[in-house]
């Protein structure tokens, strides 16, 4: 099979000059196709013919309000050429809907089986998926077609119980897993309390998506050592979502999730709008490329990555994005301390005994937070609530409240039946 992504090893210059010809190419399909984009460029007197790569920034920013006010607006084809619906998943906003075509499900094919061979996948592998397929849910379809176009097999168990996913572990011996990783521990755990011996099996990979596993420098999260230390496997991070129809994912090296060139073109800005320099964090800005249904420019994700334009030691001459740190709207202002929820997770996932949590997060009218860690109440002790509150106030120098409910209450505020994604945090 032909290496897919051939160009990201081409050189910044061929991929500068790919990208200027594709914006071109955008630029013009949706001042003809977009009503929304006909507006914008009418209200800002936009000549499209004058935009590059280099004044890019001349384009307003397109936000998650204009999406979700404007939605229709934005499809560029009739509703008879639609071939698949999909959703957000409304973590923070009413879900959006995103209209694909059969070119736009051919594209999100190839993007996955692009970000699974970047991912050290090929065609001998078998990937079982602990996605969710369904429920208008773009991850699982994409995992699904990517997997398909790379030539592999793949497992459709979906987020199935401990006891399905090692019974298709031992039958079909899936090289690769996709799975979010905390759903890995408890995993682990079903199998220790079984005497599964789990280290003997096929597993040699897991693609892991909707939480990182690595910290700003590379190094593996308390997550993504929790799992390593139990398991010998790789870890490889992916970073997504539904608005750019394409995935960021780890090379073998471990260095950040590579773009796509091909698929978007990237910005990553500070408050300013402003291009942030090598390895600075700021806002994740997409431009989608070869997108037929609903196609976006310069779309604000509200991500807050660290960027880096420096080549990997895999060849691509690709920008890389290190974990997601968080999201703009999650910024949490606790006891005169700026924190993000990867960074509670993260103390949380020092504590092997705390499988299941959700985070409150209380705002005044002054936007000051208050935190409480909702936490199963056959955990607690006077010593486990000091080890906890000690953890905390090393780590992050505060401590936040804590409540214990009973286990099935928690669980159904985590996992609740009309939501896709767990809760693991919540804002009041």
């Amino acid at each position: 099979m032909k290496h897919l992504g051939e160009i990201e090893f081409e050189g910044v210059e061929t991929i500068r000059k790919m990208q200027q010809q594709k914006l071109s190419e955008l630029l013009l399909y949706v001042s003809t196709n977009s009503a929304y984009y006909k507006e914008v460029f009418r209200q800002h007197n936009i000549k499209i013919e004058n935009i590059t790569l280099d004044n890019l920034n001349e384009l307003p920013f397109t936000t998650k309000d204009n999406l979700a006010t404007h939605n229709d607006s934005f499809l560029c084809v009739d509703k008879s050429l639609v071939a698949d619906y999909v959703t957000t998943s409304g973590t923070l906003s009413d879900p959006v809907t995103f209209y694909l075509t059969s070119a736009d499900l051919e594209r999100l094919a190839y993007n996955e089986a692009l970000s699974l061979q970047c991912a050290d996948g090929s065609k001998k592998d078998i990937f079982q998926m602990m996605t969710t397929i369904d429920k208008l849910f773009m991850a699982g379809l994409a995992y699904f077609l990517g997997i398909r176009k790379l030539g592999a097999a793949s497992i459709r168990v979906g987020p199935g119980t401990p006891q399905a996913q090692w019974d298709y572990i031992h039958r079909f011996k899936p090289s690769t897993l996709i799975a979010i990783p905390s759903f890995i521990p408890q995993l682990l755990q079903y199998a220790s309390e079984r005497k599964i011996d789990f280290q003997s099996t096929s597993v040699k990979k897991i693609v892991c998506l909707g939480e990182p596993v690595r910290n700003a420098d590379f190094s593996l999260n308390e997550l993504g050592k929790r799992i390593t230390s139990l398991w010998d496997v790789k870890l490889y991070s992916t970073y997504a979502s539904t608005e750019m129809s394409s995935a960021f994912t780890e090379c073998g090296y471990g260095n950040g999730g590579h773009a796509h060139p091909e698929l978007l073109i990237l910005e990553v800005v500070d408050d300013n709008g402003l291009q942030v320099r090598n390895g600075e964090l700021g806002e994740v800005v997409v431009t989608t490329l070869s997108v037929e249904g609903m196609p976006l420019i310069r779309f604000k994700t509200g991500d807050l990555c660290h960027v880096h334009y420096d080549l990997c030691k895999c060849g691509r001459f690709t920008t890389r994005l290190g974990p997601v740190m968080g999201r703009k709207q999650q910024m949490i202002k606790f006891k005169g301390t700026t924190l993000f929820p990867q960074i509670i997770f993260n103390v949380l996932n020092m504590m092997p005994q705390i499988e299941l949590f959700q985070v409150e997060v209380r705002r005044n009218e002054f936007n000051i937070d208050a935190i409480t860690i909702v936490l199963p109440k056959d955990l607690y002790s006077d010593s486990f609530e000091h080890e906890i509150s000690s953890l905390f106030k090393s780590k992050i120098r505060v401590t936040p409240a804590f409540k214990f409910i009973d286990t099935d209450e928690l669980q159904q505020k985590v996992f609740k039946a009309d939501k896709r994604k767990s809760e693991r945090i919540v804002y009041i």
